[in-house]
């Protein structure tokens, strides 16, 4: 009872070896199928093979120059957008170099290095703004791009070391730099 179906395995494997008994050229096979084209979908032709090509993305960065007080983006060589900036007062120069985002916040709160306490994130008062793109470390402080609520010293010397933005270009320049994004920093 527990065997019935060895017979019906048995019957197939010799039917199986009956129909094969003769030997079938691949050629044979390949005449009389249309199995291929049944299967793959049509190929476009030639002169449409750019519509499936995706778009090609040319790498962003970043140059900000001390002395003229700029940070340009951009594309390949091609200027996307150029922002008034602060950088760092004498003593507490922005570090010139090349060096890439390393960081991004929204809303970042801000701890006073010399007196400790934290000014929250979105408080109308914090010293980093609306936005925060850190670019340069050296294992326990940071130098970056940030916004500002000091809106008259975008322009000058004034930061210590940092790049202060409008809070509205650095919320602009936020959205269209990825980290990794490459900064170049000249005199």
């Amino acid at each position: 009872m527990r065997h019935r179906w060895i017979p019906l395995i048995t019957l197939g494997l010799t039917a199986g070896l009956f129909v094969l008994r003769q030997p079938v050229q691949a050629a044979e096979v390949a005449m009389v199928s249309d199995w291929p084209s049944a299967i793959a979908p049509p190929l476009p032709g030639l002169e449409k093979a750019t519509e499936y090509l995706p778009p090609v993305v040319y790498p962003m960065r970043l140059e900000l120059n001390l002395g003229k007080r700029r940070v340009t983006l951009y594309q390949n060589d091609q200027v996307i957008k150029s922002y008034p900036v602060a950088v760092g007062r004498a003593g507490w120069g922005t570090p010139t170099g090349t060096f890439a985002v390393k960081t991004k916040y929204r809303n970042p709160p801000w701890q006073n290095p010399f007196k400790g306490y934290v000014v929250p994130g979105g408080d109308p008062e914090n010293p980093l703004g609306r936005r925060w793109m850190g670019f340069w470390t050296d294992g326990k402080n940071w130098i970056g791009f940030h916004g500002t609520p000091n809106r008259e010293s975008v322009g000058t010397a004034a930061s210590h070391g940092c790049v202060r933005m409008y809070n509205e270009d650095i919320e602009e320049l936020f959205e269209l730099v990825a980290i990794d994004t490459p900064v170049k920093v000249i005199r």
